[in-house]
């Protein structure tokens, strides 16, 4: 019986390996590509506050950098910091002007002393900006009234946060 040998390819022990990578580096740009389009970033990071539905928009603008206000169910907040409180959906009256309803005093008093020491590097602050996170239940006589004192305390650029809709 004659015995079957194994193949062996003929290799010169002092030849080079080529690898053709030219399919796998066009993958990889096409990849590079999508994700770069796919990729989207924002020099502001938003995070709502727990228990805050956002209303939803169908809006692609990022938002800038700005004074961030919450305005929840419970309370009016300037970044963590608590300002006012909110009950069934209006501000206590103690935390309202006497002579005008719509007037919100320590709002007014904390944008009014962030506008006196602001920085150079906010610069938003001397121009006016402000993101408001609002919950989407709230009526409008409760955001008016929050536009209202930013306005008055030198804060008339308002931009109203919203989720990318469904």
């Amino acid at each position: 019986m004659s015995r079957r040998r194994r193949f062996e390819p003929n290799i010169k022990k002092n030849s080079t390996f080529t690898l053709n990578i030219t399919s796998m580096t066009d993958m990889f740009t096409i990849l590079l590509v999508f994700l770069l389009q796919s990729y989207s970033t924002s020099q502001v990071e938003m995070i709502p506050e727990s228990g805050l539905r956002l209303p939803t928009s169908a809006t692609t603008a990022n938002p800038v950098e700005a004074v961030k206000i919450s305005l929840s169910k419970e309370a009016l907040k300037i970044d963590k910091d608590k300002i006012a409180d909110v009950k069934d959906a209006e501000f206590l009256p103690q935390d309202l002007e006497s002579t005008d309803a719509n007037f919100i005093k320590p709002l007014f008093e904390k944008l009014d002393h962030m506008a006196k020491n602001s920085t150079e590097k906010e610069k938003w602050v001397k121009e006016g900006k402000i993101l408001l996170q609002a919950d989407k239940d709230l009526p409008y006589a409760t955001l008016r009234k929050v536009m209202y004192t930013a306005s008055m305390a030198g804060f008339p650029q308002l931009k109203l946060v919203t989720m990318v809709g469904e």
